[in-house]
């Protein structure tokens, strides 16, 4: 088994992939995009086997996963998505086949947020797969933009869906939180990011970049780090807080603007929740008893630093 980057290319230009986008020609070196509507979002994520997949995964998926894990990082800056960039590297012995259904799965995943894959790159490189995708979106309005600096002491933490358990199969089909990110930011949230590498590290680095503490006060634990649980013996506490890759979004708001759309937003996101709080001080607190930490109530503890996926480490 082999592959060929020229006969990948005329295949690329033969699907017309990223036409309705691109102002310049198909298959030129850069994309010459249509005139964008708002101020520039770029993001860019690795997808790597071996790290974010395996092996025997499906390449369709490989390449859904890929495109929305950039994606996500988009919806965590409310925008709304434009254009993707995908780079590929793979073995010799690859199969063709797996490489154009890797790459059609970026391109559908693209596809199913308003976006369009314009352009990218392919090597033949001894060692795992991967894909690296860019992502390219635009932030209408003048407001400051969201960001994981942002959270101020008083304001309440929100996050858009329970988690933990992801590995079970939801980290092959991630679902970038646009609609929620695009919907809180209108309303007047401040901070936000995606839950990546697990529940508390991401807390603990938003409460690092705002200087601030917060208080999660609720865990929002999903059924599948239950199932977890009950496979290998950790508790579906420690799933929701370190597992990551849920790709739900962490938002922090001023309360009289949470109250003004809190009813509207519960009807329309049915899985976003009041989980905790911003004060003054340093550091991230979580639920606890004499037992250790729980998903409600008791005191709150200073986080121990346990959990998450921390590259290098």
């Amino acid at each position: 088994m082999s592959w060929s980057e020229a006969s990948l290319h005329r295949w690329l230009v033969e699907r017309g992939t990223g036409a309705a986008r691109i102002a310049g020609s198909i298959g030129h070196d850069a994309a010459v995009l249509a005139r964008l509507s708002g101020r520039l979002v770029a993001s860019v994520d690795q997808t790597l086997e071996g790290v974010h997949f395996l092996r025997s995964t499906p390449a369709r998926l490989v390449g859904e996963k890929a495109a929305r894990r950039a994606l996500s990082d988009l919806a965590a800056t409310a925008a709304e998505p434009v254009a993707l960039l995908c780079a590929l590297a793979a073995p010799r012995r690859t199969d063709e086949a797996w490489i154009r259904a890797a790459v059609a799965g970026v391109d559908r995943a693209a596809a199913r947020f308003g976006a369009a894959l314009v352009g990218g790159d392919l090597a033949a490189a001894e060692g795992p797969r991967g894909l690296s995708v860019t992502a390219l979106g635009v932030l209408c309005g003048r407001r400051t933009p969201p960001g994981r600096d942002r959270a101020r002491p008083g304001e309440l933490l929100l996050l858009t869906g329970p988690v933990g358990g992801s590995r079970l199969g939801r980290h092959l089909s991630i679902e970038p939180r646009f609609a929620e990110a695009r919907f809180l930011y209108q309303a007047g949230a401040s901070a936000m990011m995606d839950v990546s590498d697990g529940l508390a590290l991401d807390l603990s680095r938003l409460a690092a970049r705002s200087g601030v503490r917060i208080d999660l006060e609720r865990v929002l634990v999903h059924a599948d780090a239950r199932r977890a649980a009950r496979r290998d013996g950790r508790s579906a506490l420690e799933h929701a807080l370190g597992d990551g890759e849920d790709h739900e979004l962490l938002v922090t708001i001023a309360p009289r603007r949470w109250k003004g759309i809190e009813a509207l937003a519960r009807r329309r996101f049915r899985r976003l929740r009041v989980v905790g709080r911003v004060r003054a001080g340093r550091g991230l607190y979580l639920p606890c008893d004499r037992g250790g930490p729980r998903e409600h109530g008791g005191e709150l503890a200073p986080w121990d630093g346990r959990g998450g996926y921390v590259h290098g480490r």
